[in-house]
Protein backbone atom coordinates (compact mmCIF):
# COMPACT_ATOMS: atom_id res chain seq x y z
CA UNK A 1 0.00 0.00 0.00
CA UNK A 2 1.60 3.55 -0.37
CA UNK A 3 1.48 6.55 1.52
CA UNK A 4 -0.77 8.45 0.52
CA UNK A 5 -4.18 5.36 0.87
CA UNK A 6 -7.48 6.38 -0.64
CA UNK A 7 -10.24 6.47 1.99
CA UNK A 8 -11.55 2.91 2.22
CA UNK A 9 -14.45 1.65 -0.48
CA UNK A 10 -18.19 1.59 0.79
CA UNK A 11 -19.88 -0.66 -0.81
CA UNK A 12 -23.87 0.14 -1.88
CA UNK A 13 -27.01 -1.87 -2.80
CA UNK A 14 -26.48 -2.31 -6.51
CA UNK A 15 -23.08 -3.28 -7.91
CA UNK A 16 -20.65 -0.40 -8.63
CA UNK A 17 -17.25 0.06 -9.74
CA UNK A 18 -13.91 1.16 -8.77
CA UNK A 19 -11.04 3.56 -10.26
CA UNK A 20 -7.64 1.48 -11.47
CA UNK A 21 -6.01 3.33 -8.31
CA UNK A 22 -8.63 1.65 -5.82
CA UNK A 23 -7.70 -1.28 -7.70
CA UNK A 24 -4.01 -1.03 -7.03
CA UNK A 25 -4.45 0.37 -3.44
CA UNK A 26 -6.65 -2.37 -2.03
CA UNK A 27 -5.83 -6.04 -3.88
CA UNK A 28 -3.18 -8.02 -2.84
CA UNK A 29 -0.24 -8.67 -4.84
CA UNK A 30 -0.59 -12.26 -4.39
CA UNK A 31 -3.63 -13.66 -3.35
CA UNK A 32 -3.33 -16.67 -1.11
CA UNK A 33 -5.32 -19.05 0.70
CA UNK A 34 -3.68 -18.56 4.23
CA UNK A 35 -4.94 -21.06 7.03
CA UNK A 36 -8.13 -20.66 5.20
CA UNK A 37 -8.41 -17.16 4.40
CA UNK A 38 -7.93 -15.44 0.95
CA UNK A 39 -5.40 -13.07 1.29
CA UNK A 40 -1.70 -13.22 1.99
CA UNK A 41 0.01 -13.28 4.89
CA UNK A 42 -0.95 -10.49 8.16
CA UNK A 43 -1.86 -7.89 5.00
CA UNK A 44 -4.71 -5.77 6.46
CA UNK A 45 -7.40 -7.19 3.71
CA UNK A 46 -10.21 -5.05 4.56
CA UNK A 47 -10.37 -2.37 1.60
CA UNK A 48 -10.10 -5.83 -0.49
CA UNK A 49 -13.34 -7.23 0.94
CA UNK A 50 -14.92 -4.01 0.53
CA UNK A 51 -14.09 -3.67 -2.29
CA UNK A 52 -15.45 -6.93 -3.93
CA UNK A 53 -18.85 -5.79 -1.79
CA UNK A 54 -19.13 -2.72 -3.77
CA UNK A 55 -18.28 -4.43 -7.53
CA UNK A 56 -20.85 -7.29 -6.12
CA UNK A 57 -23.54 -4.95 -4.24
CA UNK A 58 -25.22 -5.82 -1.26
CA UNK A 59 -28.09 -6.88 -2.75
CA UNK A 60 -26.45 -9.67 -4.58
CA UNK A 61 -24.41 -10.41 -2.08
CA UNK A 62 -27.65 -10.87 0.33
CA UNK A 63 -28.96 -12.90 -1.83
CA UNK A 64 -26.72 -15.63 -1.87
CA UNK A 65 -26.68 -15.56 1.45
CA UNK A 66 -29.32 -17.13 4.19
CA UNK A 67 -31.00 -14.26 5.53
CA UNK A 68 -30.97 -15.11 8.95
CA UNK A 69 -27.18 -14.41 8.97
CA UNK A 70 -27.13 -11.07 8.42
CA UNK A 71 -29.95 -10.81 10.84
CA UNK A 72 -27.75 -11.95 13.41
CA UNK A 73 -24.70 -10.13 11.65
CA UNK A 74 -27.05 -6.64 12.05
CA UNK A 75 -27.81 -7.86 15.61
CA UNK A 76 -24.77 -7.81 16.82
CA UNK A 77 -23.59 -4.57 15.21
CA UNK A 78 -26.34 -2.77 16.61
CA UNK A 79 -26.08 -4.40 20.07
CA UNK A 80 -22.14 -3.29 19.98
CA UNK A 81 -22.98 0.10 18.84
CA UNK A 82 -25.63 0.77 21.65
CA UNK A 83 -23.25 -0.29 24.65
CA UNK A 84 -21.71 2.93 23.40
CA UNK A 85 -23.57 5.12 23.67
CA UNK A 86 -23.92 7.23 27.01
CA UNK A 87 -27.24 7.92 27.27
CA UNK A 88 -29.51 7.49 30.50
CA UNK A 89 -30.19 3.44 30.93
CA UNK A 90 -33.97 4.28 30.44
CA UNK A 91 -33.18 5.44 26.59
CA UNK A 92 -30.58 2.88 25.91
CA UNK A 93 -33.33 -0.14 27.52
CA UNK A 94 -36.18 1.60 25.18
CA UNK A 95 -34.02 1.18 22.14
CA UNK A 96 -32.98 -2.30 22.93
CA UNK A 97 -36.66 -3.01 23.37
CA UNK A 98 -37.08 -1.04 19.92
CA UNK A 99 -34.20 -3.56 18.34
CA UNK A 100 -35.46 -6.17 19.70
CA UNK A 101 -39.14 -6.27 18.54
CA UNK A 102 -37.99 -5.37 15.09
CA UNK A 103 -35.59 -8.06 14.77
CA UNK A 104 -38.55 -10.47 16.16
CA UNK A 105 -40.36 -9.46 13.47
CA UNK A 106 -37.23 -9.43 10.69
CA UNK A 107 -36.71 -12.81 12.24
CA UNK A 108 -39.66 -14.02 11.85
CA UNK A 109 -40.61 -12.65 8.06
CA UNK A 110 -36.94 -14.31 7.10
CA UNK A 111 -38.49 -17.88 8.46
CA UNK A 112 -41.41 -17.31 5.98
CA UNK A 113 -39.59 -16.43 3.35
CA UNK A 114 -36.47 -19.38 3.38
CA UNK A 115 -39.42 -21.76 3.61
Amino acid sequence: MTNSQPPLLQPELERAGITFEQYEEFTPEKLELWDGYLGYGGQNQLGFHLAVLRNMGLLTAVSHTQLSLWIEALDRHIREKLETISAQPEVAEAMLNRLNRAMSDLAAVTEYLER
